[in-house]
């Protein structure tokens, strides 16, 4: 299983354990605990040995030199984390470094207006991310400025799920952790799950606290996720097995690429476009697409939308970049 592969490496979120802190996890959370359990095995067949051997020697033949990987700031792997939910891991590589360039730190990014977030964000898509994020780091430099290392802590910001998390805890700190995202997902069904349907991750969980490396977590889990990006590629997509999955609805011609199109238009002029004005360019787009212009009620519903999300700012009849 060799070669690069172009897919969105995460879905919207991920997974993780408690650390030694002594706190306690969010109620519910507590299952992301590392434990083993002698009574999991074998399973299919399969020892944990052998299991644990085989990730290991197919993650490492597949292995993917990421920038963002072996990077122990906290703040740049988190960003890398959002980054890669629902994104191509080729795109991401182009963005996530110039991203960092201009807010270095959670407090850089915490300070700028969000117009200048959503401006360096164009291009990833999701523009929802960049406001999460943003509203993590404005918390996080209200706290101090550096992202805590333990789990409570970490899913108790903004933004942050028990899966964002677990990447955290793994590739910055080193810390072991129950993390579950989709190539992960997609190893734990292809090898343990194999020709099973409709498997929800309740029943996958057990395996990944059993398997948490407590030596070399960022290690552990870069193979898991290489090993499951070459399975995507090379054979029917394992994941398709699992209860979380969903194909992802086309974006040519959706109401997010509309979305998208008209944060980009206001975006474009910092003093404010009137709303007949923005809607003639997104006419004009959608036209040039092949497509009918867009109606008043949709235009208007985008607008509002947008203006409730805090992407746009709108006085009377104009348009603004949120401030």
């Amino acid at each position: 299983m060799r070669g690069q592969l172009a897919l969105a490496e995460h879905e919207p979120e991920r997974i993780r354990i408690l650390t030694g802190s002594g706190q306690r996890a969010p109620r519910g959370l507590a299952r992301y605990q590392v434990r083993r359990d002698d009574t999991l095995w074998p399973r299919d067949g399969v020892t944990r040995e052998a299991f644990v051997a085989r990730v290991w020697e197919c993650g490492a033949e597949e292995y993917r030199d990421l920038p963002w990987r072996g990077v122990d700031d906290p703040w740049a792997v988190l960003v890398s984390e959002i980054m890669l939910q629902q994104t191509q891991v080729a795109r991401v590589e182009r963005y996530w470094t110039r991203f960092l360039e201009a807010f270095p730190s959670p407090a850089d990014l915490a300070d700028a207006p969000t117009a200048d977030v959503l401006a360096h964000w164009q291009g990833l898509g999701y523009n929802r991310r960049a406001l999460a994020l943003k509203r993590t780091a404005e918390q996080v430099a209200k706290d101090g400025g550096q992202l805590p290392d333990t789990f409570p802590e970490l899913v108790a910001l903004p933004g942050i799920g028990p899966a964002t998390a677990a990447g955290v805890l793994a590739f910055a700190f080193q810390k072991p952790s129950v993390y579950v995202e989709t190539n992960v997902r997609a190893v734990f069904l292809h090898e343990l799950f194999p020709g099973e349907d409709k498997v929800p991750d309740a029943d996958l969980l057990p395996y990944v606290a059993d398997t948490a490396n407590e030596t070399d977590p960022r290690g552990w889990y870069y193979a898991l996720l290489d090993f499951g990006a070459a399975l995507k590629r090379d054979v029917a997509n394992p994941t398709r097995a699992s209860t979380t999955y969903a194909r992802q609805s086309a974006f040519e011609g959706s109401r997010r690429q509309k979305r998208a199109e008209l944060v980009r238009i206001v975006l474009a002029v910092p003093d404010g476009v009137s709303a007949e004005d923005a809607q003639a360019q997104l006419d004009a787009f959608e036209v040039s697409r092949g497509r009918m212009p867009v109606d008043a009620a949709l235009f208007e519903s985008l607008v509002a939308d947008l203006v409730k999300e805090g992407f746009l700012h709108q006085v009377h009849d104009t348009l603004f970049p949120h401030p």
